[in-house]
């Protein structure tokens, strides 16, 4: 039997595609708390520097009048962050262990650049919020807990950081414990952590620290490795939007029709009966392409092509879905929308509306209340919505959009406007259940 046909006939083993398993995680926390340095610690003490790079860390040290080696420099890559020693913009930084890959969003703490953490936290499985040990619990550190928890990240770590500075002092940590949990407690949050941690001596980042004893959790890359998150993904409710209509129209594939997306929920497999959405055609899968080759099924985040039995009018922006497990069809949507933009919003508005796939117009009909992120009460009938401002409004699209709540799912619940002038992006919307 040659090579080329024992790979055919053998199982489909997704892991051997897709790699290892993938964590996305997102540091965030107030100005100066050591976001940088964390991650800085995190790539020098896992090994995961190349050489040139930690000879350019020495060296930027060496210009900088620094003894030791700054290890908040390898994410500040912009002059200006160097020069004010604060993160500005997203900084994504890559990194693998012999048990997982890893991909570190690095947002800004500063409360002027607060929506890039809207953006760098937004396909986060887990958020590590940072905590300085001295300061406790403060303004930007709720800021931030709360888009955490907005954005239905599945799992929270807070860092107390600099423990060194207060003696390693266990009466300090569980103090700042029992207010974020205080604080927490009026937030969704479904997995919360506490980790005591000295970013620039490396204690309890990748090595347990001996100046801690009294704690008895694990480490950060500990738990970063071993953290479960095969459910995080929504595996129950069927969604596939179409992204493109693949027609070879060559010899080999001279009648190949197949419709390329990303999985946002459920699973398809060959044989399965699906719903075409806007059409409520319905039909089954007849197969599903990855790579050029023919797997028994397709879960999220896969990207996949759907072959069908049937030859149905499916465009950009259509969804294929489950006939008995269909999302909510319409046009009236009720948003937690996040303000990215200098301009403020317009109350009555017109913006450009991406959703999965399908790209719309919208009108702003009411802003309902904007979010006092340090108390978490409503202003009502506050419509002065500026950049950072996190604010429930009620959208009319001119045409019908396949979603569900945000809750239920983060890829069909999720949303962009951009203003139509500028084709920039201004703000990022999460749908929400409407109230009875």
């Amino acid at each position: 039997m040659t090579r080329a046909k024992k790979e055919a006939e053998r199982p489909f083993d997704s892991q051997a595609y897709l790699g290892m398993e993938l964590l996305r995680f997102t540091t965030a926390g107030s100005v100066d708390d050591g976001k940088s340095t964390l991650i800085g610690r995190l790539l020098y003490d896992s090994k995961s520097i190349f050489e040139d790079q930690l000879e350019a860390l020495e060296r930027a040290s060496r210009r900088r009048g620094e003894d030791d080696l700054n290890l908040a420099l390898l994410t500040d890559g912009l002059r200006a962050e160097r020069e004010q020693g604060i993160t500005i913009d997203v900084a994504h930084r890559y990194f693998s262990t012999p048990r997982r890959k890893f991909i570190i969003a690095d947002c800004p703490g500063h409360i002027q650049y607060t929506r890039n953490m809207v953006t760098g936290a937004s396909t986060s499985n887990l958020a590590i919020i940072l905590v300085d040990a001295r300061t406790g619990v403060v303004e930007q550190t709720r800021r931030h807990t709360f888009i955490a928890s907005l954005l239905q990240i599945p799992h929270i770590v807070f860092c107390v950081n600099k423990m060194d500075l207060v003696d390693w002092s266990q009466q300090a940590f569980e103090k700042i414990q029992q207010d974020f949990r205080d604080f927490s407690a009026k937030l969704e949050v479904k997995d919360i952590r506490f980790i005591p941690i000295s970013a620039l001596k490396g204690d309890n980042v990748v090595d347990r620290s001996k100046r801690m004893d009294w704690y008895e959790g694990p480490t950060l890359l500990y738990l970063l490795e071993t953290l479960y998150i095969a459910s995080d993904h929504n595996r129950v409710d069927c969604r596939f939007p179409v992204q493109h209509v693949i027609r070879p129209r060559s010899d080999a594939h001279h009648d190949y029709r197949g419709y390329a997306g990303r999985v946002a929920g459920g699973v398809f497999k060959k044989g399965d009966e699906i719903l075409h959405l806007p059409s409520g055609l319905s039909t089954r899968v007849a197969g599903v392409d990855f790579f050029g080759r023919e797997v028994p099924a397709a879960s999220p985040p896969m990207s996949v092509v759907l072959r069908l039995e049937d030859d149905l009018d499916i465009s950009r922006g259509d969804m294929l879905v489950r006939p008995h497990n269909q999302p909510a069809v319409g046009q009236e949507l009720d948003v937690m929308l996040c303000w990215l933009s200098e301009r403020k919003l317009d109350p009555q508005g017109r913006y450009l509306l991406r959703h999965t796939t399908r790209e719309a117009r919208c009108q702003v009909k009411d802003v309902r209340y904007k979010v006092d992120i340090n108390t978490l009460h409503r202003a009502q009938g506050d419509t002065a919505i500026g950049m950072n401002d996190i604010a429930r409004v009620q959208l009319h699209v001119t045409q019908p959009l396949f979603y569900d709540s945000y809750q239920r799912n983060r890829s069909t619940g999720s949303l962009i406007l951009v203003d139509e002038g500028t084709f920039s992006t201004v703000g990022a919307g999460m749908i929400v259940q409407r109230e009875p």
